[in-house]
């Protein structure tokens, strides 16, 4: 039998990147600099599909949605991060653990769900121009942005429980940055094959079925662009999913990698996989802000249009 403190451990101690300890306070100024990059630019994001009215659009919804998490993910990891590398602030509370597990677990999943919702639009707005406005009407919009924080919520919130239930005896000490759901089990001296099935199918249920779709998706609108007539309106009408290409690509495929890395990457060293864990739920947070300003002319006017009205005032 376990005792109840098993059941309920006061602390877990995050270890940070072994064998780079002395290059700890290094390594944390990129990630500032990155964490301070991607508050800026989705807050800017954020603040001009607001305020603008031509940028209530379902395509700027979905965006302002994305933005919001991305957000979430990068403060629910990096402040913690530099908190180890710059101060040794080692301890998290186990509630504060489970708490950052959800948010990082949440976040990854209303991302690849944001990502499908946004090849529906493209796939809509190129196969059914005419009928755009009324096939994603705001209750649309609206009912998928509800549908996707409900399906992420009710995913993720069984893992919770799945970590309480196990008895934490033998170590505390997780040899990583951050919680994560598998990470956290494997410290248990219990049985965690049901953490391991459970994190598998909500894997497979959730962001492998989002991968198909979209890439389903993305047949169906490449379809319908080729049997355009002219090559101009073909560039035109690819041009509109430059920037969601840019990011769906920049969001799964360091994913891809990384449970690769973990599976057959026996070879590659402890801290070069918690550096690429960590550049992963740090730079795309950053750079999708970044891609879309770039790449989607809307918000390009809008910014330079009150960037230059503000000069003048």
């Amino acid at each position: 039998m376990y005792n109840l403190s098993c059941y309920n451990p006061s602390s877990f101690v995050l270890v940070g990147i072994p064998g780079l300890e002395k290059l700890h306070i290094w390594i944390g100024i990129p990630f500032c600099v990155i964490y301070i990059v991607a508050a800026v630019g989705n807050c800017i994001l954020l603040h001009l599909i607001a305020v603008e009215q031509s940028l209530h659009e379902p395509m700027f919804f979905f965006l302002s949605m994305l933005a919001s998490t991305d957000l979430i993910l990068s403060t629910t990891t990096v402040p913690k991060l530099l908190s180890i590398l710059w101060f040794g602030s080692q301890e998290i509370t186990f509630s504060g653990c489970l708490t950052q597990m959800f948010f990082l677990h949440f976040s990854f999943v209303v991302d690849s769900a944001i990502l499908l919702a946004m090849a529906f639009d493209r796939y809509v707005a190129i196969c059914f121009p005419l009928r755009y406005s009324t096939i994603l009407t705001p209750q649309v919009t609206i009912k998928l942005m509800v549908s996707i924080v409900t399906r992420s919520f009710g995913v993720i919130l069984p893992a919770v429980f799945l970590l309480k239930r196990l008895p934490f005896c033998s170590t505390r000490i997780i040899p990583h940055t951050y919680c994560e759901h598998i990470g956290v089990a494997r410290l248990s001296s219990a049985d965690i094959s049901i953490n391991i099935w459970y994190g598998f199918s909500a894997l497979l249920m959730t962001v492998t079925s989002d991968v198909i779709f979209i890439a389903v998706s993305y047949i169906f609108i490449l379809h319908a662009v080729f049997q355009l007539p002219s090559q101009g309106a073909r560039q035109k009408a690819l041009s509109t999913c430059g920037s969601h290409v840019c990011v769906i690509l920049m969001f799964y495929t360091p994913a891809f990698f990384s449970i690769l890395a973990h599976r057959f990457g026996h070879g590659v060293p402890r801290n070069v996989l918690i550096l690429f864990a960590n550049f992963y739920v740090a730079i795309p947070p950053a750079l999708n802000p970044i891609i879309y300003g770039v790449k989607t002319k809307q918000i390009q006017d809008k910014f330079f249009l009150r960037f230059s009205l503000r000069k003048t005032q």
